[in-house]
């Protein structure tokens, strides 16, 4: 390495059993991280996926805010809001699937003890994200006119939608830095700075959204335009955190992050066999489900805002969800850096059944109570009871989604992420088809739609673990 030090240190022999990640086996275990393989216990798994759940709750309180807020300002501006911030996230994905690449790297090299690479890894994946977050502003804001118009009927909604993307793009930046803290600190099993994160993050989009929507502190009413601009300011105070707080909480020489490396072209090209197919994985799945709003949106206005209010509860079940998913990705692989991929599918049963518990007692609460639910994302008594059916469909998905999701997970983090996205690339060409037979062509009842996801998750959770059971994945190199 540069700075004349070892770049890897010697491997530990560890008599037969021994778990490499239990406290106290770890190398420089006073200062490591808590690691939550080997033994897989289900505390050690919760110790690495509660400060995750955490953030992704507390990050999810964000559009949630946006749906609550808006949908006390009218129906047209909450259907939009569907619309622009699923259009919003298609673009967002191309960065975000890039860092959950590196996170599969940084993850592979902290298991092999190769501490000061996974902060090369971040250095170089920020450069990237960075011009990346460039070139795709300034592509949007000359494109996303031409393509809202061609995929929105509704001229109300065009407007609002079309307001909410010019003010959101300029936060891709910021949110662009923050994935790859995410992926350092996910990677390296350092959750709990997460969970401070989104609180700062959360409170400080509510603080503008309500500014700004509404017309504070002698500010003019912003209504749509308010809450993306209050987004972008939020995203701007999570990059800020994750700057402070590495530079005094991070063991910042151990990583490498105490200067920042050379732009390295060599290491990007190395990163790209894993990164370019988690980059292609979620803009291909999150357009299919901007597809499916598309579609929603030709039935009507009040189809859609029952939709939006739909993805709004769904994301807080996919929070929990991919808590436990994000997890899983990680540790394992984590694990195979240490060499123990047989071990691999006894970590995933684990996840698999914290995940069932976690995500299917909410699922059961929110059936038993879908009025109240609704009541959450909007005051209109008629918008409540119509939500009721599509909401309820909704969250029966989630028996389906739950296996399918980690599953898919534990696929990506043994490194196969070109399989991983032929799978889902599988799995979204059924959903696509299904969609456009059940609500393009027969223009089903709005419940009816919403089990496209049924057909999706189900999908996934055949092919994903048919192919973990195959045993391909073993001896990946990445």
């Amino acid at each position: 390495s540069p700075s004349g030090l070892p770049s890897e240190k010697p491997k530990r022999h560890l008599p037969s059993g021994e778990c490499p990640f239990r406290r106290g086996n770890h190398p420089d275990s006073e200062s490591a991280p808590i690691m939550s393989t080997g033994t897989f216990s289900y505390r050690n798994i919760m110790r690495v996926a509660y400060p995750i759940l955490i953030s992704l709750v507390m990050e999810q309180m964000i559009g949630l805010t946006d749906t609550a807020f808006l949908g006390r300002v009218g129906e047209i501006e909450l259907g939009a809001s569907a619309i622009a911030i699923i259009y919003y996230m298609v673009i967002f994905m191309v960065g975000f699937g890039f860092s959950l690449g590196a996170q599969i790297i940084i993850g592979r090299r902290n298991g092999e003890g190769q501490y000061k690479e996974t902060g090369k890894i971040f250095w170089n994946g920020l450069y990237f994200v960075l011009g990346l977050a460039c070139i795709l502003i300034a592509a949007s804001e000359l494109l996303s006119p031409y393509l809202m118009k061609m995929m929105v009927s509704s001229d109300s909604i065009y407007g609002a939608a079309l307001s909410y993307v010019h003010w959101r793009l300029p936060g891709l930046v910021f949110a662009f830095v923050t994935t790859m803290f995410r992926a350092f600190y996910i990677g390296t099993t350092q959750t709990k700075t997460l969970t401070l994160n989104s609180i700062v993050m959360v409170a400080s989009n509510i603080f503008f959204n309500w500014i700004l929507i509404f017309g504070k502190f002698g500010l003019p009413a912003l209504g749509i335009a308010g809450a993306a601009i209050g987004s972008s300011l939020a995203e701007l105070v999570s990059m800020v955190f994750f700057i402070i707080y590495t530079r005094r909480k991070c063991d910042r020489q151990k990583y490498g992050l105490d200067r920042p490396a050379g732009f390295d072209i060599k290491e990007i090209r190395g990163m790209m066999p894993v990164c370019v197919w988690t980059m292609i994985q979620h803009v291909i799945s999150i357009s299919t489900w901007f597809i499916f709003f598309v579609y929603i949106e030709h039935l009507g206005e009040r189809s859609l805002a029952i939709s939006n209010i739909c993805r709004s509860v769904s994301g807080l079940l996919w929070v929990v969800l991919q808590s436990f998913a994000g997890t899983c990705s990680t540790l394992v692989s984590n694990i195979i850096g240490e060499g123990h991929q047989d071990k691999v599918m006894s970590l995933v049963k684990r996840v698999l059944k914290l995940s069932f518990g976690a995500v299917c007692s909410l699922v059961i609460l929110f059936c038993l109570f879908p009025e109240a639910v609704a009541r959450i994302y909007t005051d209109l008594p008629d918008l409540v009871t119509a939500s009721v059916p599509a909401l309820i469909v909704m969250c029966s998905s989630y028996f389906f989604q739950v296996p399918g999701m980690i599953f898919f997970q534990a696929v990506s983090g043994t490194g196969s992420t070109k399989t991983a996205f032929r799978l889902e690339l599988a799995a979204l060409i059924i959903y696509v088809a299904y969609c456009t037979v059940i609500i393009a062509v027969m223009k089903a009842d709005i419940a009816i739609c919403w089990t496209a996801e049924h057909v999706y998750a189900a999908s996934m959770m055949v092919l994903c673990y048919i192919y973990l059971k195959s045993g391909r994945w073993k001896n990946r190199k990445i």
